[in-house]
């Protein structure tokens, strides 16, 4: 296909970059290139590339392989589905996909390979070794440098061996908030396409959502702002144990609730984030009622929906519009005074159980009901 004019200025405007940066004569925002693209340009010469250097695509050994799949099985079984509605959407546009580990080593491909054409049978075979030491500046590298989604043209790929690629790749997140891999659309000497970069990282939202929802759970808690109902895969999506505790969390709802990676051993409990009674949770569930409001020890407050395991957001009732309501709300400190107060009592009065059982210190429970302590 012949090369618009704006196709031709990008290109040369890439080329003019490139020679600039990998002299050394000019920083990013000079250049015109973006700064992560490169800080990657960088890296790569300090690794001892060059860009003329032939490069390998060397697969990594058989017992490698081996370690590496069985880790990154979750994530390839919740990809699959997704992987499969991904290749229609993509096929008529010469682009297919790429799932790596965290490390950028390929564990599935998908959509319509040209196995006739060398640059594409290098690059979308399982084994494959991607990361930015092995080939350079790609998106696989750059996603999982920047955890975030990027789309990188022709010759923004820091070696000339990979500049006929246009890719867009977004970083994957496993249940534990920590980065499991990417997702890469990858086409050759095709039409510049940075919508993908929105396509891809929908993708992999709906990736992430999959593999939470497919580990062991007692609850999900689907949550949204106020005004937005909860119920497609822009939700934050928490799970839950039959305890309370919080086994689990897509990107979005690590957002809304300031939540940190997991640490093993050290899981947070539903009422160190919600200021209510976590119990309550489980019998919305049951009730199969609509999403309610609940506040947050930070302030603020979430429209949220429980559901248990197989149940479905959208067979429950609506929430009632906010205005339509008519309830005023508690003070924040109104609720948490009853919550606690609540947890003492279920203890028979013992401040150190019913603290435990909130996930605070007793002072904090002292503190909160105006009592001295014993």
């Amino acid at each position: 296909m012949p090369l618009s004019s704006h196709s031709r200025d990008r290109l040369d405007r890439i080329a003019h970059a490139r020679q600039l940066v990998l002299q050394g004569d000019a920083d990013a925002s000079q250049a015109g290139v973006a700064p992560w693209i490169s800080q990657s340009w960088q890296r790569c010469l300090s690794l001892g590339h060059q860009p003329d250097k032939a490069v390998g695509f060397d697969a990594i050994s058989a017992q490698h392989m081996r370690r590496v799949q069985e880790a990154s099985r979750p994530l390839v079984q919740a990809a699959q589905p997704v992987l499969a509605e991904l290749a229609r959407a993509i096929a008529d546009i010469r682009y297919f996909a790429i799932l790596t580990n965290a490390q950028g080593i390929v564990v599935d491909v998908h959509g319509p390979v040209d196995r006739q054409d060398r640059r594409a049978d290098v690059i979308a075979r399982v084994g494959i070794d991607l990361s930015e030491k092995a080939v350079g500046t790609t998106a696989i590298s750059a996603a999982l440098t920047e955890l975030q989604p990027v789309w990188l043209h022709r010759g923004e790929h820091f070696f000339k061996d990979t500049s006929a690629y246009s890719c867009a790749g977004a970083p994957v997140f496993g249940p534990d908030g920590l980065c499991a891999g990417m997702l890469d659309l990858t086409g050759i000497e095709t039409t510049e396409r940075p919508a993908l970069k929105h396509l891809v990282r929908r993708s992999a939202r709906s990736i992430e959502n999959s593999w939470l929802l497919s580990t062991a759970h007692a609850l999900v808690l689907r949550l949204n702002w106020p005004g937005n109902q909860p119920g497609d895969d822009s939700d934050g999506l928490l799970t839950l144990d039959a305890d309370g505790h919080i086994v689990g969390a897509n990107p979005t709802a690590r957002q809304m609730l300031s939540l940190s990676p997991s640490a093993q051993g050290q899981a947070l409990h539903a009422s160190d984030v919600f200021a209510s009674s976590w119990e309550s949770l489980f019998d919305a569930a049951s009730r199969r009622g609509p999403a309610q409001e609940l506040p947050l020890w930070s302030g603020l407050r979430l429209q949220t929906q429980a559901l248990r395991p197989g149940q479905s957001a959208q067979a429950t009732a609506p929430a009632a519009p906010m205005h339509a309501q008519r309830i005023t709300p508690k003070p924040l400190k109104d609720v948490q005074t009853d919550m606690i107060r609540e947890a003492v009592n279920q203890a028979r009065g013992n401040v150190a159980e019913a603290a435990r059982a909130l996930g605070i210190s007793r002072a904090t429970v002292y503190r909160k009901l105006g009592t001295p302590r014993a």
